[in-house]
């Protein structure tokens, strides 16, 4: 075989045991499934590009969860059960402050004739929607910057679904 070889998962009984059961269980959500899919080729020796060949997956998701896997190997599996360590890592940066609610307000808002509102404008601004938006107490402080984003996003995710 040509190139680095991945560094190779050993497998306890326990930890075999409990990845196949998830496998094989009808319940378990199909991303965990096939990240424990992947863990088990890989503790069978399969490469990163193999395993990402048979999943249907891209060699860097192999490569992610191998690692993963690694590095949480130490770790009892008393402490850090099996589906835990395959569960997505916690996400970084700020918490939303905006839930998708919102969001659908503002869109409505927007869509709506300003003069409904009791503006003496024929279109909205940004700024103009991010007032209007904290007038209604849709959110607490909201930029013009951000209320355009949000209905840009938005607005784009409401016409690009599915027709019905």
């Amino acid at each position: 075989m040509r190139g680095p070889q991945p560094t190779p998962i050993v497998l306890t009984d326990s930890e075999r045991h409990e990845l196949t059961q998830l496998v094989r269980r009808h319940t378990t959500p199909q991303q965990l499934a096939l990240r424990a899919r992947i863990v088990l080729a890989a503790a069978d020796g399969a490469n990163n590009s193999a395993i990402a060949r048979q999943e249907g997956v891209n060699v860097d998701t192999v490569r992610l969860w191998r690692q993963r896997w690694l590095g949480l190997q130490p770790v009892s599996l008393a402490d850090l059960p099996v589906v835990d360590r395959l569960t997505d890592a916690p996400w970084s940066g700020k918490p939303v402050r905006i839930s998708a609610d919102q969001v659908c307000r503002i869109v409505e808002l927007a869509c709506a004739a300003p003069e409904r509102e009791g503006r003496p404008i024929s279109q909205w601004t940004a700024r103009e929607i991010a007032d209007e938006v904290m007038a209604q107490a849709i959110v607490d402080r909201i930029s013009g910057r951000h209320a355009a984003r949000l209905l840009k996003r938005g607005i784009s995710n409401h016409t690009s679904g599915a027709t019905g």
